[in-house]
């Protein structure tokens, strides 16, 4: 499965994500109903245009995006 965010980076990179691709569909975030800082990651949780919700995190140190389905 690919797992792809799309993202406004200004200052930082991954400020903001916009869109996610999930089982090969592209989904427009329109709501982040959470976001928080770990040691590891940045993570968001999001709804997409479609009504389903995820959290995803991006994990600096390796560059990489986890996208979860909730």
């Amino acid at each position: 499965m690919s797992e792809l965010v799309e993202c406004h980076s200004g200052f930082t990179y991954a400020e903001k994500p916009n869109a996610l691709t999930w089982d090969n569909l592209r989904l427009e975030i329109i709501e982040i109903t959470a976001e928080w800082r770990s040691p590891e990651a940045r993570h968001f949780r999001v709804r997409t245009s479609n009504g389903q919700d995820f959290e995803l995190s991006y994990h600096e140190a390796n560059d990489e995006w986890q996208i979860t389905q909730l």
